[in-house]
């Protein structure tokens, strides 16, 4: 074989492997968001304004009894209410037009949850496709509202509600 046939054949299967390992990396597409890196996007609805999306373009929700760094939702909850997550040392990232901070704190049960402006974020197990908000206002939930982009939106969580980095597991982004 020439040395030319070596070096196209190399390179063939350099380019497979790494569409391979793209493939089959794990990129924050489990059931709740976990395993990786999540990219917190954005979406409207007339009667919502502009609201936070995750993994597969579905709504993200906020629970009226959390605070900051604090989830509330557990077990059963945490069930109809699967919490954005990422694999440990993995950062949130906010994709065009989201604003606000984003941010994680470790969970009771250990996983690392997704916050924004403090507040953690959550799916919704009866929304099935991207966009249905069918969530809003079960059990004390509401649709994650993008700070300053809904205009006389009174639910979107506060930019003051983030406290800086500190010692309790809060990491800012």
């Amino acid at each position: 074989m020439s040395h030319r046939s070596q070096l196209v054949r190399a390179m063939i299967v350099a380019a497979a492997g790494t569409i391979l390992v793209a493939c089959t990396s794990s990129g924050g597409a489990g059931s709740s968001g976990s395993a990786g890196s999540v990219t917190i996007g954005m979406a409207s609805s007339a009667s919502l304004g502009a609201f936070l999306t995750g993994v597969s373009g579905k709504t993200l929700y906020t629970h009226a009894g959390d605070s900051a760094n604090t989830s509330t939702c557990t077990g059963s909850c945490a069930t109809a209410w699967p919490p954005l997550t990422v694999t440990a040392g993995q950062q949130p990232a906010a994709g065009s037009g989201v604003t606000g901070q984003l941010g994680t704190f470790s969970r009771p049960d250990g996983g690392t949850q997704v916050t924004y402006n403090g507040l953690p974020l959550y799916y919704w197990q009866g929304d099935t496709k991207a966009g249905d908000t069918t969530g809003q206002g079960v059990s004390g939930f509401s649709v994650a509202l993008v700070a300053g982009a809904a205009p006389g939106s009174s639910s979107a969580p506060a930019a003051s509600s983030a406290p800086a980095a500190s010692s309790s597991g809060y990491t800012k982004y």
